[in-house]
């Protein structure tokens, strides 16, 4: 019988990584993916669903993480491409890092279950898999997350939404921290209603996993994390130190 392998993973609150026009922000984090890895030059698959299989983003990916970070990068397409289940299986199982892009979480997500991606990469997990990404790619390790998908049908629906994810982090999360005012008001707003608690994090910030410990990474020194939660019918606000173990979750 096989030993189930210890679960790694590193959600990415937001951030760039070379798109044309923008500054790299993210590569202390991106760097700790790759080390977790233990491999100089490991393979990382790029999921990029949620940006509508774009090839742009297959070309930042193959320019950061393979000729700056030493990665060897594959893409796996879901809209564009017809494959097999067998042929999705092979591409996930052989890699090291799978890394899933932002854009459209609502619209991934429900590719992903219509596909059975979901069930791949929980198996993908107890592999020992490293499993990644940024904004839609960082949600959908959670159970649940804020998101803003209504934009994509609708650019003036401002609504966030509370979406449903793999679950192999049991919290709610919330990307892009700060970075728009109306994220920490949607975020309070939940937690004050319905209770429970949530991870908020910034741009330039992640959540790392390994196994059952938990930590902050940050690549800039002034993004931060939060723990939301509710006390005395109230939301509240706590910031999480970078690079220190806790066990809140």
């Amino acid at each position: 019988m096989k030993t189930q392998k210890q679960l790694k993973i590193i959600a990415i609150g937001g951030g760039e990584i070379g798109r044309p026009g923008t500054k790299i922000e993210t590569e202390a984090i991106d760097r700790e993916i790759i080390k977790l890895t233990g491999k100089k030059h490991p393979k990382l698959l790029l999921i990029p669903t949620a940006s509508n299989d774009s090839g742009m983003y297959r070309s930042v990916v193959q320019k950061y993480f393979g000729k700056r970070l030493g990665c060897k990068t594959d893409a796996l397409y879901l809209i564009k491409e017809k494959l097999s289940k067998n042929e999705i299986e092979m591409k996930i199982y052989n890699t090291d890092i799978i890394y899933v892009g932002g854009g459209n979480t609502l619209k991934m997500l429900k590719i992903w279950r219509r596909l059975g991606i979901d069930t791949i990469l929980k198996k993908a997990a107890r592999k020992g898999i490293v499993l990644s990404g940024v904004s839609a790619g960082a949600i959908c390790w959670f159970s649940h997350g804020l998101s803003d998908s209504l934009r994509f049908k609708n650019p003036k629906n401002k609504k966030l939404i509370r979406v449903r994810g793999l679950g192999l982090i049991n919290i709610l999360v919330c990307p892009h921290y700060y970075f728009k005012k109306d994220r920490r008001l949607s975020l309070f707003k939940i937690i004050k209603e319905k209770g429970g608690s949530a991870l908020a994090l910034e741009n330039c910030t992640a959540l790392e996993v390994i196994g059952n410990n938990y930590k902050i990474l940050a690549s800039k020194t002034n993004a931060k994390a939060y723990l939301v939660y509710r006390k005395n019918k109230k939301a509240h606000e706590m910031e999480l130190p970078a690079n220190k173990y806790f066990k809140i979750l």
